[in-house]
């Protein structure tokens, strides 16, 4: 059975090809190309990726990704779908699985509500939907570990996670289905459906505050 990174992989290339490189993604300024260059980046030049958090090496990084994005858009798309070179951890399906499953989720959505209408674009598969579901658990408590408020996720079938431990202001329920929760907890909450409950100061903290892992 192919993995779940691989799956969602080629999914997002799929729709990458289907778009263009010139659409716009949730991730303003970037366009799909900027986005797919940035993925590449990502899986083959780890000596660009400390430009991410260190402002010094900043152009470094943006000069690399221009020269990626100015690629033709099929052999672009092309080193996206190829995945990480043969010396990669994430050539193992497991290590893959657990750096990249949750990025290319993230990214698909980014690309596939890249006009920042409300609501899912596409049906997510029930295997795909548990494995976000069981990475929330994993990674709730780190998304949400800014938030000034308490925070559960509920999904549609009634079941939580409490991602954040309630405060002097309370808590926040957030419900949906695992991929709209996950969007939410990187801090794309306009696209994501969602159903939110909680007292109008605490919502308003909690959408206040920084969320995600950056």
């Amino acid at each position: 059975m192919t993995h779940l990174a691989r799956l969602e992989r080629d999914a997002l290339c799929d729709t990458f090809l289907s778009t263009g490189p010139d659409a716009p993604t949730l991730c303003s300024p970037w366009t799909t190309a900027d986005l797919a260059a940035h993925l590449v980046i990502r899986d083959r030049r780890p000596d660009l990726s400390p430009g991410v958090w260190v402002s010094a090496l900043a152009s470094r990084l943006e000069q690399g990704q221009a020269v990626y994005a100015a690629k033709p858009w099929p052999e672009l798309v092309d080193l996206v779908r190829s995945g990480p070179p043969m010396w990669s951890p994430a050539r193992l399906a497991p290590v893959d699985d657990a750096a990249n499953f949750v990025e290319f989720v993230i990214h698909h959505e980014d690309v596939l509500r890249g006009d920042e209408a409300r609501g899912p674009r596409r049906t997510v598969s029930q295997r795909e939907s548990r494995a976000v579901w069981s990475s929330l658990n994993r990674l709730g408590r780190l998304l949400f570990r800014r938030s000034p408020v308490g925070v559960v996720l509920r999904d549609l079938d009634g079941h939580d996670i409490h991602a954040r431990s309630t405060t002097d202001l309370g808590t926040v329920v957030l419900e949906g289905a695992p991929v709209e929760l996950l969007l939410a907890a990187y801090g794309r909450r306009r696209v994501a459906e969602i159903e939110v409950t909680g007292s109008d100061d605490a919502v308003q903290a909690l959408w206040g505050a920084p969320l995600g892992l950056s």
